[in-house]
């Protein structure tokens, strides 16, 4: 048969190919069987199956137990702000200043209408007692006396109201230093110098240091499991530090979101003190069921997995993914697949090991 060059040149590349294939999957085999699996010392642990109630996943955020927005009922330009966000204030102390003058001057009107009035007071009083004297005599008529009577009610009248508009002038006069209503922590100052302020405008939101609460979503379909005074137990999700924080359930919405069909709950969480408005979770229990249960210690967080390293029949290691459910107060966490019960799991590893390495148990 003849061949041409072309084709003496395409069978030599795969006859090279091949020759390269070879030597690359003998080289494979020969790193495998140089890899040194040294035997590693674990602690190991088995899998289990518990039928006691299971525990239910809520969502939360951290809220102060008080908060405000400081206003005024004073008009006029903010000639100093004393706080700025997150500074911590007593009950009482300045935190805005607005210029006094409109204020003081409604105070001084309010004065003067009160002078007049008592003066105008004091001389239907002498007026009445004359026509009481008058009328003894005869001398004036039952219309006349009546007359200076209704004066010096009259008079008696504008006393009163301008006794009233001095009060609350002197109490509108008074918030042109705005103070902190509680001992608080300024969340955010909403004017700077020079900022008009007005009736009902916000100037400054604060919320109180001390007992946080986390306010729960539950389901509807939950809402009954849940009572005045109850413990559940909270993890925040920005600080595992703190580990698992009792909450204490102290108000529960009696009407559900529309939207969501959903609760709110808050539960306190006695001294935290932590920035409100970090999210949290919270278990409340649930139906009793069966669910497999491993030491959170076997489980290793890699690359958004959860592994858990296996001590398998031969005595080897086996790195599986699973998927994990709650963590429970006792150290233990849910397994909900990737094991079986009686699988023995390692729980003394800094980080999953290859497979095939041999595990012995720890004396």
């Amino acid at each position: 048969m003849n061949t041409t060059p072309t084709s003496r040149s395409f069978a030599l590349a795969i006859v090279f190919a091949a020759s390269m294939t070879v030597l690359a999957c003998g080289s494979h085999e020969a790193d495998l069987a140089e890899a040194d699996l040294t035997p590693i010392s674990v602690t190991l642990a088995s899998v289990e199956r518990s039928t006691d109630a299971k525990a239910i996943e809520v969502r939360g955020t951290v809220q102060p137990t008080r908060h405000a927005f400081v206003s005024s009922r004073v008009m006029g330009p903010v000639v100093a702000v004393k706080v700025r966000a997150g500074d911590i204030v007593t009950a009482g102390q300045t935190l805005i200043e607005i210029q006094p003058e409109v204020s003081n001057g409604h105070l001084a009107q309010a004065g003067g209408a009160l002078a007049q009035a008592e003066a105008a007071l004091a001389l239907a009083e002498r007026n009445f007692q004359r026509y009481q004297a008058l009328h003894a005599e005869n001398a004036a008529s039952e219309l006349e006396l009546d007359m200076a009577r209704m004066q010096y009610e009259q008079a008696l009248g504008a006393v009163e109201q301008a006794n009233g508009a001095v009060r609350a002038a002197t109490s509108v006069a008074s918030e042109s230093v705005v103070k902190a209503p509680f001992a608080a922590r300024v969340v955010e100052t909403m004017v700077e110098v020079g900022d008009l302020a007005a009736p009902g405008r916000q100037l400054v939101q604060v919320e109180s240091r001390e007992g946080q609460q986390i306010w729960l979503n539950i389901r509807e379909a939950d809402i009954q499991r849940l009572t005045i005074g109850d413990k559940i137990a909270v993890r925040l999700d920005a600080r595992p530090d703190l580990g698992t924080v009792t909450g204490t359930v102290r108000e529960i919405e009696p009407s559900a979101d529309p939207a969501t069909h959903s609760f709110t709950v808050k539960a306190d969480l006695g001294q935290l003190q932590v920035p409100s408005g970090l999210s949290g979770r919270a278990a409340i229990a649930g139906d009793a069921g069966d669910r497999l249960l491993a030491p959170s210690a076997a489980v290793h967080h890699r690359g958004g997995l959860d592994l858990v390293v296996v001590r398998a029949a031969d005595g080897t290691a086996r790195t599986r993914a699973v998927t994990t459910g709650v963590d429970l107060d006792d150290g233990r966490i849910e397994i909900l697949s990737g094991l079986d019960e009686g699988d023995l799991v390692a729980i003394d590893l800094m980080s999953p090991v290859a497979d095939g390495t041999p595990l012995e148990v720890a004396r």
